[in-house]
Parts: C-alpha cells; sequence; structure tokens
C-alpha cells in the first residue's frame, strides 16, 4: 500500500496540452513584417519607382515641361538621341572620372590596408580620409571653383614654391576635366574607403595570426587573405565608380557649369529640360542613361560573380 502511493506520489502531472494561439493572433504575427516593411515601401514607390515611371512614359511624347497637353511621339526621341551624334559626345567627358576612379579605388584600398594594421595616429587619419565625404558638393565646388581661379590657391602655393605658372587650370578641356576629375576623387575617396576598411577588418584576425606564424609578410597577407576577402566589395566599389562616372553632375556643373568642353551627359540632360524646354527628349536620356548603367551592372556581376569566396 505504501509503495503504490509513492509511485503515484511520483509519477508526474499530466495536465491538458498548452492551447494553440487563436487563428486571429497567428494572422497578426504573420502579417508583422509587412507592417513595418509598410513605410519604407510606400516611400520607396512614391519617390522612386513612380517618379521613373512618368519619366519613360514622358520620354515618349515632346512635352515641354509646362503645357498641360501630352502629344505622343513614339520613338521620336529616342529615334533623335541616337541620330545626333553631338548628344553622346558627351560620354568621352565620363573617361576623365572613369580614369580618376581607378585611381581613388586603388588609394582608398592602399590606405584602408595600411590602417587596418596597428598603425600610430590612424584614428586621426582614417577621419582626415573620411572627412571630404561629408561635405555637401556645391560647396565643394565652390571651393575648389577658388582654388582652381587664375591667382587662386592653387597658384599661391605654386608660387611660394618658386614654380611659376600662368596656366588657366578650367581654360581647356584636358586641363578642366583633369581637375574636375581630381576633386572627385579627392570627395569620393573617403567612401571607398571605408568599405574597404569595413570590409578588411570584418576578416578574422586568427587568419593573420596563422600568416605571421607561417612567416608571410604583409605583401603575402594581402594577396592571400584581404584581397580575396573584400572581392564582394570591391566589386561594389567598382559598380559605384562606373555609374558615378557616367552620371556626373553637382561639381562640373558648380565649378564650369558644363563650359570648355566639361559638360556631362547629366548636364546636358539637365539643359535639355530646363534650358530648352525639351523635357521629353530629356525623359529619353535619363532612360538611356539607366539602361547604360543597368547593362554594366549586370556584365560587371555576370564577370565578377559575389559568390563564397575561400580565403588561402
Amino acid at each position: 500500500m505504501t509503495d503504490t502511493t509513492e509511485k503515484t506520489a511520483r509519477a508526474p502531472v499530466s495536465g491538458p496540452p498548452a492551447p494553440a494561439a487563436p487563428r486571429p493572433a497567428r494572422r497578426w504575427r504573420g502579417a508583422t513584417p509587412w507592417l513595418f516593411l509598410l513605410a519604407p515601401l510606400t516611400l520607396l514607390i512614391v519617390f522612386t519607382y513612380a517618379p521613373i515611371a512618368n519619366m519613360v512614359a514622358y520620354s515618349f511624347t515632346d512635352w515641354d515641361g509646362v503645357s498641360p497637353e501630352l502629344r505622343y511621339t513614339g520613338a521620336g526621341n529616342y529615334a533623335e538621341l541616337f541620330t545626333r551624334s553631338d548628344l553622346f559626345e558627351v560620354f568621352w567627358v565620363s573617361g576623365y572620372y572613369l580614369a580618376a576612379s581607378v585611381f581613388q579605388i586603388a588609394a582608398a584600398l592602399y590606405f584602408a590596408t595600411i590602417l587596418s594594421f596597428n598603425v600610430r595616429f590612424r584614428n586621426f587619419f582614417k577621419g582626415v580620409l573620411f572627412f571630404p565625404y561629408l561635405i555637401n558638393g556645391v560647396a565643394i565646388g565652390f571651393v575648389f571653383l577658388y582654388f582652381f581661379q587664375d591667382g587662386g590657391t592653387l597658384d599661391s602655393v605654386l608660387g611660394l614654391l618658386g614654380v611659376e605658372t600662368d596656366r588657366a587650370w578650367l581654360g581647356t578641356p584636358v586641363s578642366a576635366n583633369t581637375s574636375l576629375a581630381a576633386v572627385s576623387v579627392w570627395r569620393y575617396l573617403g567612401l571607398n574607403f571605408v568599405l574597404f576598411l569595413g570590409a578588411i577588418q570584418a576578416i578574422p584576425g586568427e587568419l593573420y595570426e596563422a600568416a605571421e606564424l607561417d612567416g608571410a609578410n604583409r605583401w603575402q597577407q594581402f594577396r592571400h587573405i584581404i584581397a580575396p576577402g573584400i572581392r564582394p566589395v570591391l566589386s561594389l566599389s567598382v559598380i559605384l565608380s562606373v555609374s558615378g562616372s557616367l552620371s556626373v553632375f553637382e561639381i562640373p556643373y558648380v565649378m564650369t557649369g558644363g563650359a570648355t568642353g566639361t559638360e556631362t551627359f547629366v548636364i546636358q540632360t539637365v539643359k535639355l529640360a530646363f534650358q530648352f524646354n525639351k523635357t521629353g527628349l530629356a525623359s529619353a536620356a535619363a532612360v538611356v542613361l539607366l539602361l547604360i548603367i543597368l547593362a554594366v551592372t549586370w556584365v560587371q556581376r555576370r564577370l565578377v560573380p559575389d559568390d563564397k569566396v575561400d580565403l588561402v
């Protein structure tokens, strides 16, 4: 009798199963992520996709940007774009910025690699490199406009160094585009630097320790650890640099207004829309630029896929 009582007392008490969540609660739980996405998706549609749709629609009209009437012209604007060579000659100006972006990526990768190691005053140099990216582009344009003007800051510094020059830095197409591309490098170097630095610091430190134990020097660590580890970020930087080179606007617009052979495709598009009242043609030009950037991005992603990289 006593044994039976003890076994009964020791037996676990099995209660009824926990009730399942009500069906309305499960529905709200499934809809919660979409509720959080509602605001950003609404902003994205209203301020990105809707304007793009309007731009595509305007590209098939002769709208002047003011008249309430729209006349459908079919592919006439695109035909005019591809038959007038002067509308595409401005893409040669992008070559200066594309060449400058190669130097910009190389310099950003160099500084990010150096400052990822234990270097004195590295936080100070990080701030110095990233600070230009925080400045407004219009302000940078005005500052460097006085920097490159005749008798400006650059000529004064060269005079102090004993170098006499009477060159008009913004007076010829070659020197003007070179100067503007150099300003773009100075401004956007910090962005690429931060991207590379973050990718390098995300690499596990054990890999560097193992490489040092094996006798690897800095170059070997960069070649076999850093370079493979930052390939996705390097691919992103290349995409940003190419698209940025094709769509340069604020710095040349502020400093030269597109004069002296510095007019870019975007400046030309803005002039077509607001100076010559050819909003339909300008919309077609913007669509063509968008398609070119998407095509370049697609080709680059096909050549350098963002698959998982094994560090060796």
